[in-house]
């Protein structure tokens, strides 16, 4: 099943970057600036790429895959959204938990996408 390789393709990249992100800030947080011209980029980006899991889970579910996928993808990509304009509202006691939850579910949702099995047709 193609549909489920480029989930989980995706579904790791997402999980990447989205790791990044504390890294990024803490260099800013050690004095460097250049942490957040990295992580404000990178933060709008993992939107973008939330939008390809989405489309990647939706065309995976309807080729017969677990509709599940397409759920947890879009609330992850409207976590995403909020948590962008929380970054840049400053609103960091909802920012940084919310940050925290998101690369929970969204490493959380790489592994269990690329637990799947795939069904033979």
């Amino acid at each position: 099943m193609r549909s489920l390789a480029v989930l989980r393709l995706v579904a790791v990249l997402h999980a990447v970057a989205i790791c990044a992100q504390p890294v990024a800030i803490g260099i800013y947080l050690n004095g460097a600036t250049t942490g957040l011209k990295i992580h404000e980029p990178v933060g709008i980006a993992l939107a973008f790429v939330g939008l390809t899991q989405l489309i990647a889970a939706l065309v995976y579910w309807r080729r017969g895959g677990r509709p599940l996928a397409p759920l947890i993808a879009l609330l992850i990509l409207a976590a995403e959204a909020v948590q962008i304009a929380m970054g840049f509202n400053k609103q960091l006691t909802i920012h940084i938990p919310l940050g925290i939850a998101l690369i929970g579910s969204t490493v959380g949702f790489a592994i269990w996408i690329c637990r799947r099995r795939t069904v033979s047709a």
